[in-house]
C-alpha cells in the first residue's frame, strides 16, 4: 500500500522550485505562474494543463563564473522534464549574490 505523502501532486510551480533551490542552492528563488497572461494562445489551446508559463528570478552563488548562456542552460537542464511534460515557457533572470548587491 502506498504511503499518504504518495498521493501527494505537488504543483508544477512547487515542483520547479524544489528542483532549483536543492540543486542551485538559490539565496533568492522567486517562480511567479503567469500561464493566465497565455490563455488561448495557439500553442496551449487545447492543453489541459494551466501551468503552461512561468518567470523565474534565481540568485544563486552556483552561477559565478558562468556566462548568461550557461546560467540559463543550468536551469532549463534541471527542468527538462517538466518541459517535457507541459511546460511551455519560461523567463529566466539569473544572477550571482554579488550581481544583486551591485559588488563587482
Amino acid at each position: 500500500m502506498a504511503s499518504r505523502g504518495a498521493s501527494v501532486v505537488l504543483s508544477r510551480a512547487s515542483r520547479i522550485k524544489s528542483k532549483l533551490q536543492t540543486a542551485l542552492e538559490a539565496t533568492v528563488l522567486e517562480v511567479d505562474d503567469v500561464s493566465y497572461q497565455h490563455a488561448g494562445h495557439a500553442a496551449v489551446k487545447g492543453n489541459s494543463d494551466n501551468e503552461t508559463h512561468f518567470n523565474v528570478k534565481i540568485v544563486s552563488p552556483k552561477f559565478d563564473g558562468q556566462s548568461l548562456v550557461k546560467r540559463h542552460r543550468m536551469v532549463y537542464d534541471l527542468l527538462a522534464d517538466e518541459l517535457q511534460s507541459g511546460l511551455h515557457a519560461i523567463s529566466i533572470v539569473a544572477k550571482t549574490p554579488q550581481e544583486t548587491t551591485g559588488a563587482k
